[in-house]
């Protein structure tokens, strides 16, 4: 995730990333204004339908569309949006709880006991580091999906990798509890903090393997496609040639709409606007480190 100034509006006028949607859209945002050239070409040269009424009533269905498609792209976008910062504020709790265990664990444990801190300095800081990969793997991803992934058969899904940590965690919990380190009081305290990374791990979990129904997204598409296609045919005759360039950036906003939605309804992935889990997991391991 890319920090920046939001504040600097000539810089972000004229400034593009590897995410910027002019990049993804340019090719077909070039075809769009083609066909619309054509379209414009074919029914001002040829066609001269300028003269009849029903021509001249087109824009209105477009105008009609127009709220449709506006309702269903600011939905799309805060659906997309909200998955987003629900994802954030599942790492910022494992963010805090991580240092709300680090913090118990020092105030309970023997200063003296050095290889007990040193176990929960590095296991603590370890389940951020494998919860990013495991929320990063296509095994995860397609862990809801009704088909199979032959390409997958050599991968061992039966074995879940935070739990394996979690459970690393309760055990040595559990150890100090028996050789009497840890009162039963203090075993209660933990247990919090202790179930919240699997609380929190499945949270994810759930943001990840189930992404906005298929028909939904297809939807949209294809409302965007169709609504952008017929534009040429009911303002080329108060536009002219002009109608190219216009349709062009209609096209252009819409499609951008979907773009940014697509990129942020994943916020586990590798993408300029996704979490930076990887540099959450260091400060992590970095805090950590230096309570215990």
């Amino acid at each position: 995730m890319k920090v920046y100034n939001n504040k600097a509006w000539f810089a972000s006028l004229f400034w593009i990333s590897r995410a910027d949607t002019v990049r993804k859209l340019f090719p077909l945002i070039i075809f769009v204004v083609i066909y619309s050239l054509a379209i414009a070409f074919w029914e001002l040269e040829y066609l001269h339908l300028g003269d009849k009424s029903w021509v001249k009533n087109i824009p209105t269905l477009h105008s009609l569309l127009g709220f449709a498609i506006s309702i269903l792209l600011v939905f799309r976008t805060n659906t997309a949006y909200d998955r987003w910062w629900e994802g954030r504020k599942l790492w910022g709790s494992l963010v805090n709880n991580s240092r709300n265990l680090a913090l118990k664990l020092n105030i309970m444990l023997d200063e003296e006991d050095k290889a007990t801190r040193s176990f929960f300095r590095k296991t603590i800081p370890l389940y951020a580091d494998v919860l990013k990969t495991h929320l990063q793997s296509e095994v995860t991803r397609l862990a809801l999906d009704e088909n199979e992934h032959p390409e997958l058969v050599s991968i061992d899904t039966k074995k879940h990798v935070p739990n394996q940590v979690a459970q690393l965690l309760m055990q040595r919990v559990n150890m100090l509890y028996k050789n009497k380190k840890l009162t039963g009081e203090q075993i209660i305290i933990l247990n919090g903090e202790l179930s919240a990374f699997t609380d929190i791990c499945g949270a994810c979990e759930r943001i990840k393997n189930t992404p906005i129904p298929q028909s939904y997204s297809a939807f949209i598409k294809k409302f965007i496609f169709f609504y952008v296609m017929t534009l040429p045919f009911g303002y080329v005759f108060t536009l002219g040639y002009y109608v190219a360039p216009i349709v062009g950036f209609v096209f252009y906003v819409l499609g951008s709409m979907e773009l940014v939605a697509e990129e942020i309804e994943d916020p586990f992935g590798v993408d300029d606007n996704d979490l930076p889990m990887e540099k959450m997991a260091f400060n992590i391991r970095k805090h950590v480190g230096e309570i215990l």
